[in-house]
């Protein structure tokens, strides 16, 4: 007889997890939290901070979902993403559109109890978070893409804490632009591997197109921009010492990272994409909560 089956039900839900690289969720969501924090000068009331989470949690799942779906054929073509779960079959492409659909819903929902301009806000997000996962197939710009998408998430969470633009809200933009070129940058880096594949299957690159090398360089380029935007940040909300720590360890993992992959050790990107890089966004939110704790509050935003 036929009925529910735990395990089966537990190994879905592990693929699921699996086909949206769950555990990445930490890339995006400290920036959010900080942008968060700051606005709410620490104290966040809890159902906003609550809501905040899901919110990213359902945009990052939805946008990953969407890029596993569009990004099928091309994965069955790459020996790295053979054994991703849409290709295998271990989990069907209607169930990730359900999943993508579902998810997008939970974001516009979780943004509309925020505020109302929130959830207006929610829709063009959504387009760009599921539409940059289309752009490899245009531009060699697609990158940007994907960091615009992160880069949206400080000034959503601000926004979704202050219930509109006052004053101060161009501290969590400059976050996000730090954001943006942060990941604008890794994802350069991580598309190195794919740089013969892509360009067999036609897809655009800046790995592609400029080669291995050159891109290092841009993504080097990238990631000083990305210190550079943070610790402008800090300087026009008035920040102090522990905020300009945590940035400080920011820049320190970023060339760990680069020092990593000196010398073209390509073979180096999953440690210095998954052991490195996840550590920016936490540090980073580490240096906001020791700001708000032990430096002088939100600064200029606590006035």
């Amino acid at each position: 007889m036929g009925g529910w089956n735990p395990r089966h039900s537990v190994n879905r839900i592990t693929a699921t997890a699996r086909l949206v690289k769950f555990e990445h969720t930490v890339f995006a969501l400290p920036f959010a939290l900080a942008g968060g924090w700051i606005a709410a000068d620490g104290r966040p009331p809890w159902a906003d901070l609550g809501l905040l989470v899901l919110a990213a949690i359902f945009a990052r799942t939805a946008a990953m979902g969407w890029n596993r779906v569009v990004d099928l054929p091309f994965d069955a073509l790459n020996p790295r993403t053979a054994s991703r779960e849409l290709v295998t079959g271990t989990l069907s492409s209607g169930f990730a559109k359900g999943l993508v659909l579902a998810c997008s819903l939970g974001f516009l929902g979780s943004a509309f109890l925020l505020s109302p301009l929130c959830g207006w806000l929610a829709f063009p997000a959504l387009g760009i978070l599921l539409g940059y996962s289309h752009l490899k197939r245009f531009t060699f710009l697609c990158h940007a893409g994907l960091g615009i998408a992160l880069g949206l998430a400080p000034a959503g969470a601000w926004l979704a804490v202050a219930k509109d633009f006052l004053p101060g809200w161009e501290v969590p933009l400059w976050i996000g632009l730090g954001c943006a070129c942060w990941t604008t940058g890794f994802d350069i880096f991580y598309s190195i591997q794919d740089l013969e594949v892509d360009r067999r299957s036609g897809l655009k690159s800046i790995p592609a197109r400029w080669g291995a090398g050159r891109s290092r360089v841009m993504a080097a380029g990238l990631h000083i921009a990305a210190v550079a935007a943070f610790a402008w940040a800090g300087f026009e909300a008035g920040f102090s010492l522990p905020y300009f720590l945590g940035v400080g360890g920011c820049g320190i993992l970023l060339a760990a990272e680069h020092a990593l992959l000196m010398g073209g050790r390509i073979d180096r990107i999953p440690i210095a994409f998954f052991k490195v890089n996840s550590w920016v966004g936490m540090v980073f939110f580490a240096g906001v909560l020791a700001q708000v704790q032990w430096g002088n509050g939100a600064g200029t935003l606590g006035s």
